[in-house]
């Protein structure tokens, strides 16, 4: 599941021409380039970007060439970044008395995570240090900037115990997420809490989904062995790699064989228990992972809707690579009037994966936590039940529907499901796994109707591999 774009304004943290300038005094394979470019990305959020969106801004922005030699470095800098940010502000104002220039404190956050992370250091500390000062210098920064930027990451590493022992006080600085999210997450998982945030603060593995059409996980398995590829088991389609490569090193990828999918978004397709022939909708369908994994299971007549006709191009993109094919319509999932011509012909499953706080997927995303409000909890819910009262007309008797969100939150989920239970008489809840919580950090058992045959479906088919956060919650017509 990728979460919809920030609607939120971006503010860049410099003007293009500036960086630009700077990027040229700066070897594009130099950690102080990728600092310079990670800095503009966290800035870019801190102002309401998306970061994907910022990264590819900046990349946009950088000299011909440059771009392209630094990605890497810059992505998993400022993915980092994300997820230490609160830590890395939370230094910065211990260890300065007047908050530097903009970017000068984003660069700043961006040294201070890779210092931070002294377990996975992705440099060594004095490289950081020199580094962060030369990507200062690059920008023609006042001497004083560059004199700061050095002081306070070697003041930090002098005293690194004693400040990251302090810093433990502070709730936000120690979780690395607003307050609100924090309390909302106490308040949902009160046994499991530190588990979930801890989750979110860890890099998620990538796993592949098998095209049952094309291979078996054990046969894939197989191809990895011989590539010398580590690898294991991780569901009845899925295939966790034991370290992340780029998809173009993936054997199989480019032809179908395989795609990228976590576990627990493998579940969905696995639920609606799709056949030959059925009639099949996957509203909110972008970028289409389980349009394409659907089609995998069966020969269906399947449409895909999505709002954002952007989005749904790589609905086609993701189609195309899988040869597989689906009738793609751009339309709101909630007014069907525009999109659903087709009165007298329902549909045997609806596949709802709503738009959500994506609170589930953060550790994917990061950025997520910096961005959600605790306002856009009740916005959220007021547009999922929006779309359910939409779709539930169109799921033909004895059909079926299933309520998905990458979520942690119960107003999201389970309370969302006695919502639809308790407004439609006509709707019989079925088995399915409820709440998954991210990778180790686990629901307690569910007593609502049909969870508990749901949690054993849920790990036969995965859900104790290392998985992102979901809800799914399927329903009946009767």
């Amino acid at each position: 599941m990728t979460p919809k774009p920030s609607s939120r304004s971006a503010s860049p943290s410099a003007h293009p021409r500036e960086s630009r300038l700077s990027m040229l005094h700066l070897a594009p394979e130099s950690l102080g380039f990728a600092l310079d470019c990670a800095g503009q990305a966290v800035g870019a959020v801190r102002h309401g970007a998306a970061l994907p969106a910022a990264l590819q801004s900046v990349f946009v922005s950088a000299p011909e060439g440059n771009a392209a030699a630094a990605r890497g470095a810059v992505q998993d800098i400022a993915y980092r970044t994300m997820r230490r940010l609160a830590t890395a502000e939370w230094l910065i104002a211990k260890l300065v008395k007047k908050a530097p220039p903009p970017h000068v404190g984003h660069v700043l956050a961006c040294a201070l995570a890779l210092l931070i992370d002294e377990a996975n250091a992705a440099y060594a500390p004095f490289t950081v240090v020199d580094q962060a000062v030369s990507a200062i210098a690059a920008r023609r920064e006042s001497a004083f900037a560059k004199g700061l930027v050095n002081a306070v990451l070697r003041n930090f590493l002098r005293e690194r115990e004693a400040l990251l022992g302090a810093a433990q006080a502070d709730e936000v600085a120690r979780w690395n997420y607003p307050v609100w999210w924090i309390d909302a997450v106490k308040k949902a998982w009160p046994d499991a809490w530190q588990a979930v945030l801890a989750a979110g603060n860890t890099q998620g593995p990538l796993t592949l989904r098998v095209n049952a059409r094309r291979s078996t996980v054990d046969a894939y398995l197989q191809v990895l062995q011989d590539h010398h590829i580590p690898a294991s088991k991780a569901g009845e389609y899925a295939v966790k790699l034991g370290t992340p490569m780029p998809v173009d090193r993936i054997p199989g990828f480019s032809d179908g064989v395989v795609s990228v999918q976590d576990a627990g978004a493998q579940l969905a397709a696995q639920l609606l228990d799709v056949r030959d022939g059925m009639r099949v909708l996957d509203a909110c369908a972008a970028p289409g992972g389980k349009t394409g994994h659907l089609l995998e299971l069966a020969n269906l007549q399947l449409v895909a809707l999505e709002s954002d006709a952007s989005r749904a191009r790589r609905i086609g993109e993701n189609l195309q690579r899988l040869k597989l094919e689906a009738e793609v319509r751009i339309g709101d999932a909630g007014a069907p009037a525009k999109w659903h011509d087709d009165i007298d012909q329902p549909f045997d499953r609806i596949l709802a994966d709503v738009p959500c706080s994506a609170s589930g997927i953060v550790r994917r995303h990061p950025d997520i936590r910096w961005l959600r409000r605790a306002s856009d909890i009740p916005a959220l819910v007021a547009e999922q039940r929006r779309i359910l009262d939409a779709l539930w007309p169109l799921v033909k008797p004895g059909g079926e529907l299933l309520y998905v969100t990458c979520s942690i939150f119960p107003e999201e989920g389970e309370l969302q499901a006695q919502w639809f239970g308790n407004k439609y008489q006509d709707a019989v809840r079925l088995d399915a796994p409820g709440q998954l919580l991210p990778s180790a950090a686990r629901a307690p058992a569910d007593t609502s109707a049909g969870s508990h045959a749901g949690h054993a479906a849920a790990d036969s088919a995965g859900s104790n591999s290392d998985h992102d956060g979901f809800f799914y919650a399927r329903f009946q017509k009767r």
